[in-house]
């Protein structure tokens, strides 16, 4: 049995990249909404509710699509001690969050949701990353040389330099980079069966 079309909810080249690892064929759409974080709520429910709204707010375009696709959508965000790190505004943000992470060990938590129809699915994965020690001037160096301002927690696992200073990680490394796939595929094989 084939997989249904796949349309995923972001504009994130990572997130792309990650979903052609699964040799599905796909496609994308940009969508805008609030990623609002409730206080009230829990990390991992936080980052499932707005993949959820993600996943609605794209399917309004495909209503009327008769090949009957699964939006996929997803939000990663990174936590220490509790507290959400987002994507910071500039560089004095980034440098504050990536001295937060020196040293120790922090949560990647990311929430992906798969509408179909009136069928919606949803999970959070999370993995454990832990930083060695970068100085203030292998900090900015990064800063400057990468691009922290679209990533939650100010870095890529996949960056150059960044990758010199993953200690280890308990958990999926694509979680880090945004879509935890072997959770998806396993999420997408339920669906279809």
């Amino acid at each position: 049995m084939a997989f249904p079309p796949i349309i995923l909810a972001s504009q994130s080249p990572r997130r792309k990249e990650i979903l052609q690892l699964s040799g599905l064929s796909f496609s994308t759409v940009s969508i805008e909404t609030p990623e609002h974080l409730d206080p009230a709520e829990s990390i991992e429910s936080n980052v499932r509710r707005i993949a959820e709204e993600k996943a609605k707010a794209a399917i309004q375009s495909f209503q009327n699509d008769t090949r009957d696709p699964v939006l996929l959508g997803a939000d990663t965000v990174v936590a220490i001690d509790g507290r959400i790190l987002g994507k910071p505004a500039n560089a004095a943000e980034a440098l504050e969050m990536l001295l937060q992470l020196q040293g120790r060990t922090h949560e990647v938590h990311t929430g992906f949701a798969l509408l179909q129809r009136a069928h919606l699915y949803s999970e959070c994965a999370t993995t454990e990353v832990t930083l060695n020690k970068m100085t203030e001037e292998e900090i900015l160096h990064y800063i400057n040389t990468a691009a922290p301002f679209d990533k939650a927690g100010s870095y890529g696992i996949q960056d150059p330099v960044m990758a010199c200073f993953v200690c280890s990680i308990t958990g999926c490394y694509y979680n880090v980079m945004g879509l935890p796939l072997s959770r998806v595929w396993m999420a997408l094989q339920k669906l279809r069966s």
